[in-house]
Parts: structure tokens; C-alpha cells; sequence
């Protein structure tokens, strides 16, 4: 007579949070400040202003966009920012700097609103693998979030998780 296998990960209270649900969807963009500058360096105000009111603004409709100004350009912050003018009534999100942090702010967004009530003195886990971009400070805020409210914290996978917390009893 053969054993019947139980699958003990299923019929676990483990709770699993999967920060790839949280990903928001949606076309990334990278738009440099160089595009607007004289050949790509100098910033003269009014073709700087010109260029602004020549471009083609709704190309970037329902975008998460990112205004990046390289490191080796000096430009003032309110060059930026008039970028940020223009990109606002379009775009889903504009952000100033990479498309790195363009991913940690909508995640820092999700997870601000993300309501841990269910979790409470509960076993949980946050998933380790994922096929989107999960930036490592949203993990760090979501655990950051859970330890205070949760029995048990762990990271990882239902078959090899690596214990994080753990309530004092």
C-alpha cells in the first residue's frame, strides 16, 4: 500500500507576498535633458524653452518616464524641472533621475498604501524569485513593514526559504 503524499507547503498557514504582483505595467521611458541642449552640452535658455515648446509631448502618453541629466552635464535644477512641467499632464509618472529610480519610486508608492492587516502574527514569506524588476529597497520596505505586525518572516521559496523573524515568544 503506497503512502499518500501531502503536500504540507499547500496546507501551511505560510502566507506568500509576491512583489512582482506589485509591478506596474506599463511603458518605461528614459528621457535625457541632453535631447534639449545645444549639441547635447550647453544649456542656453531660450533655445532650451524653444525646444520645450517644439516637442512632441503626447509621444510620451501613459509613459512612466524618467528625466535624466548625465553626470558630466551642469545644468540648473529648474531645467529639469521644466521638463517635469511639460512630461506631467501626459504621463502615468515622471520622476527625476534613472529608470532605477524610476522602479524603486512606483514600488515605494505601492508598498506605501499596501495594507499588512491580513498579516498580522501570521508566517510569512516574501517570494524570492521574479521575472520583473524588484528593486531591493522595495523587499527592504516590505520587510521593513512586516516585522513589527508578523510571528514569522522568511525570504525566498516554500522549499528553501531563509528565516529572516521571528517573534520572541
Amino acid at each position: 500500500m503506497a503512502k499518500e503524499i501531502v503536500n504540507r507547503v499547500a496546507n501551511s498557514t505560510l502566507q506568500v507576498i509576491d512583489l512582482e504582483e506589485f509591478y506596474e505595467e506599463g511603458i518605461r521611458t528614459l528621457l535625457s535633458i541632453t535631447a534639449f541642449l545645444d549639441d547635447g552640452v550647453l544649456l542656453r535658455e531660450q533655445s532650451f524653452r524653444a525646444r520645450l515648446q517644439d516637442h512632441d509631448w503626447k509621444s510620451y502618453e501613459d509613459h512612466f518616464v524618467a528625466v535624466h541629466c548625465p553626470d558630466d552635464i551642469l545644468v540648473p535644477q529648474w531645467a529639469t524641472l521644466l521638463l517635469v512641467r511639460y512630461l506631467s499632464p501626459v504621463t502615468q509618472t515622471v520622476v527625476v533621475g534613472t529608470l532605477d529610480d524610476l522602479e524603486r519610486f512606483l514600488f515605494i508608492e505601492k508598498l506605501h498604501d499596501f495594507d499588512i492587516t491580513p498579516y498580522q502574527n501570521g508566517l510569512v514569506m516574501i517570494k524570492g524569485c521574479a521575472n520583473k524588476p524588484v528593486p531591493q529597497q522595495a523587499m527592504g520596505l516590505l520587510a521593513a513593514k512586516l516585522i513589527p505586525e508578523v510571528r514569522k518572516l522568511s525570504y525566498g521559496e516554500a522549499c528553501s526559504s531563509v528565516p529572516l523573524y521571528s517573534k520572541s515568544k
